[in-house]
């Protein structure tokens, strides 16, 4: 098997574990509303059971406006949910899951923005956030360099992956659709439910559910 055909199958494997997974998923977009030919667009089509965050101005860089935006959604929700967010929704989720971490069961950050550029470095979480976390990150992302993006990785606990040459991960980069992110979002989504089980006592009538083998490797 080819590693294109053994990325399709994984993907494949990915989205039916999620169409299937008892987590409940909650987009973030960033700046723009991430726009029809976005990964989250097309993965809201694909999955339109999952909740997408709606507020009236996705055009001006409000972190508040964004957090009360996601704290809406949550409010909505019968149970934790995983938080999908990117770049500048990555930013207002890290800050929600930190202050929420009832409410949040994981978070799953792709390409945050830097807090820098917006005068926010303030507002971002300082320690570890409390919620099972991935931050997917970019070598040549022009909106927060590979160091930093490792950095509050580290400072957040969340696990890194490291896409190479990936931009800002977005339409614009080449990743519309971006199927390959599945198997990224499943691996958190069995991370979750196991920690769920664990806490619940669960796990000994479930057999574990496993991720499978991922697309990109974890970065050290």
């Amino acid at each position: 098997m080819t590693t294109t055909e053994q990325g399709l199958r994984n993907s494949l494997i990915a989205a039916s574990d999620l169409a299937e997974s008892r987590q409940r998923f909650v987009l973030v977009p960033g700046l723009f509303d991430s726009g029809s030919t976005h990964w989250q667009s097309a993965w809201h089509e694909r999955f339109p059971q999952w909740k997408r965050v709606t507020q009236r101005d996705w055009n001006t860089p409000d972190l508040d406006a964004w957090i009360a935006a996601i704290e809406r959604t949550l409010s909505q929700q019968k149970a934790p949910v995983i938080l999908v967010a990117h770049s500048f929704g990555a930013l207002a989720a890290s800050v929600v899951a930190a202050h929420n971490p009832d409410a949040v069961a994981g978070l799953f950050l792709v390409a945050p923005a830097d807090p820098v550029k917006f005068g926010l470095e303030h507002r971002v979480p300082q320690g570890a956030i409390q919620v099972p976390s991935t931050l997917v990150a970019s070598r040549n992302d022009r909106w927060l360099r590979y160091e930093w993006a490792a950095i509050y990785a580290a400072r957040w606990g969340a696990r890194l992956f490291d896409l190479g040459l990936a931009g800002h991960i977005n339409a614009e980069s080449g990743y519309g659709p971006w199927p390959d992110g599945l198997p990224i979002l499943n691996e958190l989504a069995v991370r979750v439910e196991a920690l769920a089980d664990q806490l619940s006592g669960e796990s000994a009538r479930r057999p574990p559910r496993t991720a499978g083998q991922l697309p990109f490797a974890i970065a050290a």
